[in-house]
């Protein structure tokens, strides 16, 4: 480590103001920060420094995103040769070196053109690089089909970090979760790209057409059921690159939890918020008010619909985002019901988008301030009541 600090101390001054190159000095110091941190100290007020930066933190969290990239490139070629009626002869390796040659590009593009923004925006406004591009980078291919042609990745992440992000002034301060409103903006502007049945299994080649592959939701909303639980949790379905697998998923929270990253008050109260909401809708399976397919979508087992489409991946990596979620114990425990709620409430009362994760996560983080403000004055009311009896008992 000691060799390649002192590469960057040695080209520090080639970068300071003044120097020849000073227009890389943003991109000099992004480098340098993502191997040591800074021996920086407080000009004013009093603050602790540690070890764990905002680089250390995505760090850890991209780690935690692993599994689920690890399985989604096994998955996509599992999907692949699955569909073409040759996975009985294919090996393990083939599988996922299928995937990889897949799922890299998408990965490549993303952080490419992320990154390349956000060193744009620094040197621009002459401020260190902003970190919150490394779990974005890895969140935009993991919410997309496999099928998404490279160049809509480029265009929505370019949207995602400008508009999702810069224009509010960059990382925390954005309002809505930017992986999200690069999944949002692909959903919008190129539906059929986007959903159907022709995007969720890789072809052979760039040549040739996706193979046509309904989702387990697409299937229920149309009033048929393909899947099994047990294909569900270990993720053998298809869907997009990173949701599919509730256990790798699982494996990625406990890596949040432990290391106090994520907010398991939002993860539990997300997936209880699936349930009660999945338990309401089986209640009303059997009316005859229901169409037969809707009787078949309202009657999925309530914990079904926590290990189907993009549910646990919403309510562990996209619902805990710390910018854009609720802050406070309590708003947190709201907010995370809230997502539960209204993500089973669309997937199964609009058929036409049987997954509504990324539209529940979006509406509440609108509306994260206001459930913190509203939070925060019932404190402040509690309180000054506390204190006047007090001071009448006095």
């Amino acid at each position: 480590m000691n060799f390649i600090k002192n590469i960057f101390e040695n080209t520090k001054p080639y970068v300071q103001k003044g120097a020849k190159f000073h227009w890389l000095h943003s991109v000099h110091d992004g480098f340098f920060t993502l191997f040591f941190v800074q021996k920086n100290t407080s000009k004013s007020g009093t603050h602790i420094h540690d070890y764990i930066d905002l680089k250390r933190t995505m760090g850890l969290v991209v780690l935690a995103l692993v599994p689920a990239l690890l399985f989604g490139m096994y998955n996509t070629g599992y999907q692949h040769y699955k569909a073409i009626g040759e996975l009985a002869s294919t090996g393990f390796f083939q599988l996922f070196l299928f995937g990889l040659l897949k799922v890299l590009p998408i990965v490549v593009v993303s952080y490419g053109v992320g990154l390349g923004i956000e060193f744009v925006f620094a040197q621009i406004r002459g401020h260190e690089i902003q970190e919150g591009f490394l779990v974005s980078g890895m969140l935009i291919p993991l919410v997309m089909p496999i099928e998404t042609p490279l160049w809509m990745i480029a265009v929505a992440t370019a949207f995602a970090v400008i508009i999702g992000k810069e224009v509010f002034g960059g990382t925390g301060m954005n309002i809505w979760n930017p992986a999200l409103v690069a999944r949002a903006f692909l959903f919008f502007a190129y539906p059929a790209q986007m959903s159907g049945i022709k995007v969720w299994v890789a072809s052979g080649s760039q040549a040739t057409d996706a193979i046509t592959c309904a989702t387990p939701l697409g299937d229920a909303a149309s009033g048929s059921i393909t899947y099994t639980a047990a294909d569900a949790f270990f993720g053998l379905i298809p869907g997009s690159i990173g949701e599919t697998s509730t256990l790798a998923l699982l494996i990625g929270a406990v890596i949040l939890i432990i290391t106090g990253i994520g907010s398991w008050r939002i993860m539990l109260s997300t997936i209880a918020g699936g349930a009660v909401m999945g338990l309401i809708l089986n209640f009303f399976a059997g009316s005859p008010a229901l169409s037969e397919a809707n009787q078949v979508f309202f009657g999925i087992p309530f914990w079904h619909h926590l290990i189907l489409g993009g549910f646990m991946f919403g309510a562990i990596f996209m619902a805990t985002d710390p910018v854009s979620a609720a802050q406070t114990v309590k708003g947190k425990w709201i907010y995370g019901f809230l997502i539960g709620i209204i993500a089973v409430l669309i997937r199964v009362i609009n058929p036409a988008y049987p997954e509504g994760m990324m539209l529940a996560i979006l509406l509440m983080n609108t509306f994260a301030p206001l459930i913190d403000h509203y939070v925060v004055g019932a404190h402040i009311k509690r309180r000054l009541k506390r204190a006047t009896v007090k001071g009448q008992t006095a």
